[in-house]
């Protein structure tokens, strides 16, 4: 598929040009917005939002970097709003400093594959599993995360440590309670 093709395809309108866009990359960015919600139906709401953006601002992509990423991009800021937006991950977001637990710089010798892992890190609350998702999987810096969510730099910084911290003991309490080991795949 040419995407520079495909993309001045969709400008002109052509629904064709725009289901093959929605269906190539709709599997993954559900998979996207599904890190930052706490339900599959929230995630194909956001889904659904994000695409409806992606088509208004479509003239926006200059066929600089992936289209992919461009989409990823919308989708991850799409995803944020539509937590700040739901009254039922309020709470999760506030990131007050009370409450929380300590941070450890421990380092698991444990190894999870995959699946395990996304499993674990969808069961932090809404604010550390949003804030680990933008550090560690989506690659944004501190400083980008505190414009992204209007908070500190050191918000976001101790948010991140005290999720790889809850992590961390949720691997280790699970490798004690189960005395197996997880594999990663290399």
């Amino acid at each position: 598929m040419d995407q520079n093709q495909l993309v001045k395809d969709c400008l002109k309108g052509k629904a064709a040009a725009q289901r093959e866009l929605y269906d190539f990359f709709a599997n993954p960015m559900l998979g996207v917005c599904y890190r930052y919600t706490k339900s599959m139906t929230d995630a194909e709401d956001v889904l659904q939002e994000g695409f409806i953006k992606v088509f208004k601002n479509l003239n926006q992509y200059k066929g600089e970097g992936e289209l992919g990423a461009w989409i990823r991009r919308i989708m991850v800021n799409t995803a944020i709003n539509y937590l700040k937006s739901q009254s039922r991950y309020q709470y999760d977001l506030s990131f007050a400093d009370s409450g929380l637990h300590p941070v450890s710089d421990d380092d698991p010798q444990l190894k999870l594959n995959a699946k395990e892992l996304a499993d674990l890190i969808r069961q932090l609350p809404s604010g550390y599993q949003t804030i680990f998702n933008l550090h560690a999987v989506e690659g944004y810096s501190h400083v980008e995360i505190g414009k992204i969510l209007g908070i500190n730099e050191g918000t976001s910084r101790s948010q991140y440590a005290r999720a790889r911290a809850l992590l961390i003991s949720w691997i280790k309490k699970n490798s004690l309670d189960n005395k197996t080991e997880f594999y990663a795949r290399p």
